[in-house]
């Protein structure tokens, strides 16, 4: 009954699902999932749990459900649309009305833009129509109206500054106080601070006039048409007083805010006390106090702390300079950092800010870097001369480049260059740094003091060698000798006297004597040994005389002024011509002149060893003449009277050299041109006229005595000799006018001497010999045709009388004997008679006819 029950409440057939358009409007929505859902609702339960064999497929279920779907979807859609055209036409309506609300507020920006050029032409086009006359009163009436109420207000604050300042007046006569000053005072801010500065200076100035007793001055009632008061405080030290006050205030307020690295408030500080003393007291402050200063005045008493070996290459002139002193360095490097970094602040805590770096900088310059440079120069000058030099330019040198580097960094206009004011304080205290050393001469005495004790130390063992050398000229280069000789003393003994003098230092002193190649413990110049080599030039020497030379110029030219560089390097070209020119080459060749001429007329052979001395010297003569025309006359062109001037004295110098190199060289000619003649003139007189019993010896030896003896001297020694002295040109012009010269003599020689047939021979021999030799030397080609005549000669004393004859058809006629035919390169016919008359066969028919043939 139950169960019957139960059947008859259900219905017939299951009823469709139900949705709403929500169901569809969900994110999650999947098609796939509705149908499926749409399914399992459309088969009863109890067929599902059947399983798929009890009954047939029923598709009436499904079929149900989906249309009872679709017609739900159908009433869904007709539903949207509806909803969709309400919103299209409620759209159209909110265009239609947004459309109304443009035109009308565009409308009204049109009339308030007209309104504002009509306003705008009123005030500030006016027209002369008479609709525009109303509008332009009104536009200048307001103008007018602005200008009095700015003048108004003008009047206004200075009759109130004028009554303040006269209850403040009051005050001061009064009572001796400044209770309304040192209120504003209290209430702080720059403003106050500035018009409390304003008026304590004019308050100052009323007193000046009003109250003069309290100025010291008589008052007679009556001060400059104003009529004195006669007040009962004195007034001046009143506002001295709170002037001070005032300004130590301020000062305080600077320094605190500097220590906090507050520039805002350093400015407002730096602005009031400018504009209540000009800044003076601020400044001082910023400077003085400046920790720098505190740090490098605790370090000033710190020694000079370089070691000994490098004070000891400062003084040696062959070592290169080591550069700036240490401390020194490090000072300037700390400045450079230290002017950069302040240089930034000084901008941004002063409006004057160019006054105070000025102020600045002659600070570091005129305390930290004079006392430290002052210190290193002190200490310089007790090691040498050279030290000091060095220190000096190597310091100058380095704050130079300081000075360069601050231009370029800007400072206060960084990274701008510099301003021109601040590169002319840097500039002027560079200057003023060192213009105790530079002042007029002092500079380039030393430079010159300094070379001429290298000079004369490097130079003491061979002016001592020459000094002590025997001199035999006579007549004119006697007075020569006299001069070199005198120069050679004044050399030697200021070398001396510099040694024994007590102002050298230790270390100049072991200078001067390790230059000289000296022991410590000379004490007498007549002890001193010296050898032939000490008296010898030595290119080394003047090289080095140069780079002392050159480093020196470098110094001059870097530490002195442009328009005194000409000036100074004619200093310098002064010493140098009077030290390696006449000191040492001179000297040199007037010692080779003198054993040249002391053997011109020597009874022994000559001792030629002098010779070699012409290469240096004219080397050393070249190196300078170079360094002269290259280097120091080309800094004197900027002023044209000192550069003539010094050309003149090296051409003067240079000519002098080549005068004396010529004359020893000539005088070696004459040397060995007398010592061949004076050999010839030992020729013996039966060399050429050998008799029977000599024939034997006579076959054995190539030469006579006389011709090995000759031919020996001039290879081995002349020729030698020669060309160790000169070369080139040079050496073929004395080898050609020195085998002229032999030519000469042997021409005439060879007239003396009768000659039979194997004395023919014998000449025939010497003749090849001597023109072996001379051929051997450096020779041009004209007078290497003439030495080969001789063999020519030779020729003369062994041919036949046809053969003669031959060779007179070819004769040179005219001109001076001998001479002639060296210059025309002929035998002449008197020639040509002589020789062939001293043959032993002369007298003979053949013989005879060919010299009447002629």
């Amino acid at each position: 009954m139950e169960r019957g029950g139960s059947n008859s409440s259900r219905a017939l057939f299951p009823r469709g699902p139900s949705f709403t358009i929500d169901d569809f409007s969900s994110k999650d929505f999947i098609v796939r999932d509705f149908i499926d859902s749409l399914a399992e609702t459309a088969v009863p339960a109890n067929r599902r749990s059947a399983g798929p064999t009890n009954n047939a497929f029923d598709p009436k279920p499904l079929i149900r459900t989906f249309e009872n779907a679709l017609s739900q979807l159908g009433t869904l859609s007709e539903e949207l649309q509806q909803k969709e055209s309400e919103l299209l036409s409620q759209v159209r309506r909110a265009e239609i009305q947004h459309d109304q609300t443009l035109d009308v507020l565009g409308r009204k920006l049109d009339q308030s833009m007209a309104q504002f050029e009509a306003l705008d032409l009123t005030l500030n086009n006016p027209s002369t129509t008479a609709g525009n006359i109303r509008a332009d009163g009104g536009g200048n009436i307001a103008v007018q109206i602005g200008e009095k109420l700015e003048e108004l207000d003008r009047k206004r604050r200075k009759a109130q500054d004028a009554n303040f300042l006269i209850q403040c007046w009051m005050e001061v006569t009064d009572s001796g106080q400044l209770t309304s000053l040192e209120e504003i005072q209290r209430q702080g801010g720059a403003e106050n601070k500035v018009r409390c500065a304003v008026i304590a200076r004019q308050l100052m100035r009323i007193s000046q006039r009003l109250d003069p007793v309290s100025w010291g001055q008589q008052s007679n009632g009556v001060t400059n048409g104003v009529t004195g008061t006669n007040p009962r405080h004195n007034t001046r030290e009143v506002l001295e007083k709170f002037s001070e006050l005032l300004e130590q205030d301020l000062l305080k307020q600077f320094n605190n805010s500097y220590r906090r690295q507050n520039f805002d408030d350093m400015m407002e500080c730096a602005k009031v006390l400018h504009d209540f003393n000009g800044g003076a007291s601020v400044t001082a402050a910023f400077v003085n106090q400046h920790q720098f200063f505190i740090d490098r005045d605790q370090l000033i008493t710190d020694e000079v702390t370089t070691d000994g070996e490098t004070w000891d290459q400062l003084a040696d002139p062959d070592s290169d300079p080591p550069g700036v002193e240490p401390s020194l360095q490090s000072l300037i490097d700390e400045v450079r950092i230290v002017m950069q970094e302040e240089s930034f602040i000084i901008k941004r805590a002063f409006p004057y800010y160019e006054t105070v770096l000025i102020k600045f900088i002659q600070r570091v310059f005129q305390q930290s870097i004079q006392q430290r440079l002052e210190m290193v120069l002190d200490k310089a000058t007790t090691i040498s001369s050279l030290a000091f030099l060095r220190s000096l330019h190597a310091s100058r040198t380095y704050i130079g480049a300081l000075v360069e580097d601050l231009k370029t960094h800007g400072l206060t206009e960084h990274p701008e260059p510099c301003s021109v004011q601040i590169s002319q304080a840097l500039d002027q205290q560079l200057e003023e740094l060192f213009v105790p050393y530079l002042v007029g001469n002092s500079y380039i005495d030393r430079e010159r003091r300094s070379l001429e004790e290298m000079y004369n130390s490097l130079l003491f063992k061979f002016t001592l060698y020459h000094s002590r050398r025997k001199k035999v000229p006579t007549g004119f280069m006697a007075a020569i000798a006299q001069q070199g000789t005198q120069l050679l003393a004044s050399a030697k003994d200021a070398y001396m006297e510099r040694l024994e003098s007590s102002e050298l230092t230790p270390t100049q002193k072991a200078m001067m004597l390790r230059v000289a190649g000296l022991q410590d413990n000379t004490n007498n110049k007549n002890e001193i040994e010296v050898s032939e080599q000490d008296g010898t030039l030595s290119v080394a020497n003047a090289k080095r005389m140069i780079i002392w030379l050159a480093e020196s110029v470098r110094r001059t030219l870097e530490m002195g002024s442009t328009s005194e560089t000409p000036k100074d390097v004619n200093i310098l070209l002064n010493l140098l011509l009077f030290s390696m020119g006449q000191v040492y080459v001179e000297t040199a060749l007037d010692a080779a002149l003198d054993q040249a001429t002391s053997q011109e007329n020597s009874k022994t052979e000559p001792d030629l060893t002098y010779l070699p001395n012409i290469r240096p010297a004219v080397t050393i003569t070249n190196i300078m003449s170079r360094f002269i025309t290259t280097v120091l006359i080309r800094l004197a062109e900027s002023n044209t009277t000192v550069r003539r001037h010094m050309e003149a004295q090296a051409k003067v110098a240079i000519e002098a050299t080549e005068k004396k190199t010529n004359a020893v060289m000539k005088s070696t000619m004459d040397v060995a041109v007398n010592w061949v003649g004076k050999t010839l003139a030992q020729q013996k007189k039966l060399d050429f006229r050998p008799r029977d019993n000599d024939l034997e010896g006579l076959v054995d030896s190539l030469q006579t005595p006389t011709c090995q003896a000759i031919c020996t001297f001039l290879s081995a020694k002349v020729a030698v000799q020669a060309a160790q002295a000169i070369d080139g040109h040079n050496l073929e012009m004395f080898s050609s006018e020195l085998a002229l010269a032999v030519y000469r003599l042997l021409f005439e020689h060879l007239k003396k001497f009768p000659v039979n047939a194997t004395g023919g021979l014998m000449v025939t021999k010497d003749i090849a010999k001597y023109v072996s030799t001379m051929k051997e030397w450096k020779l041009n080609k004209d007078v290497e045709q003439i030495v080969e005549l001789l063999t020519e000669v030779g020729y003369l004393f062994i041919i036949g009388p046809e053969a003669l004859r031959e060779r007179s058809r070819n004769l040179a006629s005219g001109g001076p004997v001998g001479l002639g035919a060296a210059l025309g390169k002929k035998l002449q016919k008197a020639d040509f008679k002589a020789f062939v008359q001293r043959r032993e066969d002369a007298s003979t028919v053949g013989i005879q006819s060919v010299l009447a043939g002629l």
